[in-house]
């Protein structure tokens, strides 16, 4: 039985490089059985018997397909006709939804397990906009300034207006050493802007920790891949045997685009020892999954205060984590309101070698709320620090980059390295978690215990 491949990503956002964004690092087989995974449940198949009704349909598309062949003014093989009323069928759906050739989804695979040749930005389209997630953290878009909301207007020169995620990866990506020039509108700007990029290989390490002195730990999730709960293990192990007592531990989702749903799940299952994690809900019964907190796990950091970073960044799998624990009362969330991306994406293998990408559910909070074209509204309110909207595009430009690179500054440095009062100042959002935890428990926030 093939198993099917389901993750959750920022706006079904993908990495530049070719494709990190469908997050295939292991793309976990949620919809296969996992007894790691409480509430997983094994998918159902596509039906090969069509009813009459779509083997009628069948036969015109035959038909229109047969004189295509044989009377188009050019030569077009069948496969590529048939994929091309794929990707057609598909384009009328949800903007998720997606088709892969052999090609790319063997590239897929490739490219998400750990490294790949790109620029390293996740996109999405947000109203049908070409629209930049975030990047990813120490990337060449990361270094040239890229930011959450930037639109991509042009891509090379070519005009990114109703073009498919796909054919964005494919016009962005290229082999490293090249450049790739985008035409990028973002609010403040009096016009758009061009930005060279020179593609490099990306290695991705999606956990990352600091600490500071007076028993707190910072972790830093960039997305969730495969093993990212491992990654995060490792460290909460670290930081229980170095912080004595362990005070308080802040996990920072901020600019987290999102990935795999097992990982949200486990991540989730690391600070709770009960109750419900998340939801699913789709047309199959099947696909209908509830995903519960284990019981009885060594190592888990499930009594220690938290706090959970988020902003217009974070994104579907983080957005299930904060959602998870703020209303299961494990932490509170602090930051500004996320991007709001609630749909589960089925990766489903055929048999030529492609694949389809197909939203088959939206998921839900332990609370009930979707999240969807909503987001996570944080129980503490802090936004990032203004921009001045009256400098040069080059000051403009330090600047921005400045702020986007904080995250990135306190964790390339080693985990055992403390944060400094100079590194807490540069971030208002950390600054202030750091403050709750010192303080805890909070006041005025009767949500929370």
């Amino acid at each position: 039985m093939r198993l099917r491949k389901s993750w959750l990503w920022g706006g079904a956002a993908l990495v530049l490089g070719l494709a990190l964004g469908w997050s295939l690092a292991g793309p976990v087989a949620v919809f296969g059985q996992n007894p790691a995974v409480p509430g997983v449940a094994r998918g159902l198949q596509p039906s090969l018997s069509p009813s009459p009704v779509s083997d009628a349909k069948l036969k015109v598309f035959a038909q229109a397909l047969a004189l295509i062949e044989e009377q188009y003014a050019e030569p077009k093989t069948t496969k590529d006709l048939v994929y091309g009323a794929i990707q057609g069928t598909l384009g009328t759906l949800d903007p998720h939804s997606s088709f892969m050739t052999p090609e790319e989804f063997r590239e897929l695979q490739i490219e998400t397990k750990g490294q790949f040749s790109g620029i390293g930005i996740e996109i999405a389209l947000k109203e049908r906009v070409l629209t930049v997630v975030s990047p990813i953290e120490g990337t060449p878009a990361y270094q040239a300034g890229l930011k959450p909301g930037d639109q991509i207007l042009k891509i090379n020169g070519n005009p990114a207006k109703n073009i498919t995620l796909m054919e964005a990866v494919k016009m962005i990506r290229g082999p490293k050493g090249s450049k790739v020039t985008l035409t990028i509108n973002r609010e403040g700007f009096q016009q758009p802007k061009d930005i060279v990029i020179t593609r490099e290989i990306i290695p991705i390490r999606s956990v990352k920790a600091r600490i500071l002195d007076d028993g707190i730990g910072y972790v830093r999730v960039t997305h969730f891949q495969d093993k990212t709960d491992h990654d995060l293990q490792a460290y909460l192990k670290k930081m229980q045997q170095r912080l004595a007592p362990f005070k308080g531990l802040i996990l920072d989702l901020r600019n987290d685009p999102g990935g795999l749903l097992e990982q949200a799940v486990r991540v989730s299952d690391e600070f709770l020892t009960t109750g419900l994690i998340v939801y699913t809900e789709g047309r199959n019964r099947n696909q209908s999954m509830r995903f519960y907190a284990r019981a009885g796990q060594e190592g888990k950091v499930a009594t220690v205060p938290m706090v959970v970073l988020i902003n217009e960044g974070s994104a579907s799998a983080s957005e299930i984590v904060a959602g998870a624990l703020k209303d299961q009362k494990r932490a509170l969330i602090v930051g500004a309101k996320s991007f709001g991306k609630g749909s589960v994406q089925t990766i489903i293998p055929l048999e030529d070698g492609s694949a389809l990408r197909l939203t088959t559910a939206l998921y839900f909070t332990p609370s009930g709320v979707t999240i969807n074209e909503k987001g996570i509204n944080p129980d503490v309110v802090v936004e990032d620090k203004p921009l001045a909207t009256d400098k040069s595009v080059q000051k403009l430009r330090d600047e921005l980059l400045s702020q986007h690179m904080r995250a990135e500054g306190l964790t390339d440095k080693p985990w055992n390295q403390p944060i400094t009062p100079e590194e807490l100042a540069k971030d208002p959002q950390l600054k202030r978690a750091v403050e709750l935890l010192r303080k805890w428990p909070p006041k005025n926030l009767a949500q929370h215990p």
